[in-house]
């Protein structure tokens, strides 16, 4: 499971550091696409495999599901790190996040999720405004 938040910087080849306990879980085989929200999202191979599956029972005769998986799988890449825990994020996927210089990279159960700083703050600011209400809509939390 991924969880927690780190600031890193992009370096100006489009490296990024992934956080080592993030790495460990990613394994050597991981996928960067496109995500929600303006950021980008990082799967294990193994959820990958899972969520593709999903996409794949999507109906075709659907615009918005034909779009969707269009969006989402011509953004895709296959990752690697570096020696020094880098990935190279390619310059589709930087630009459509907007990632300039500084990065934060969070944990969000079964995916790693990219955001630039600014874009992570803004959103930041408006989901903690509505957190307790979205909870109380989607959520049957014990706490």
């Amino acid at each position: 499971m991924f969880m927690g938040e780190f600031q890193h910087n992009i370096d100006d080849k489009g490296r990024l550091i992934i956080p080592a306990k993030f790495r460990e879980s990613l394994g050597e085989d991981f996928v960067v696409t496109r995500g929600l929200d303006q950021c980008l999202f990082v799967y294990p191979q193994s959820e990958w495999e899972i969520l593709e599956g999903k996409l794949k029972t999507l109906p075709l005769t659907r615009a918005d599901a034909r779009a969707f998986s269009r969006f989402f799988f011509s953004g895709a890449t296959e990752g690697e790190f570096d020696k020094q825990g880098r990935v190279t994020l390619p310059t589709h996927l930087r630009d459509y996040a907007g990632l300039q210089k500084d990065c934060v990279v969070i944990g969000v159960s079964n995916r790693v999720e990219i955001w630039s700083k600014e874009a992570w703050g803004d959103y930041s600011l408006d989901a903690a405004d509505s957190f307790a209400a979205i909870a109380e809509k989607l959520v049957d939390l014990d706490l």
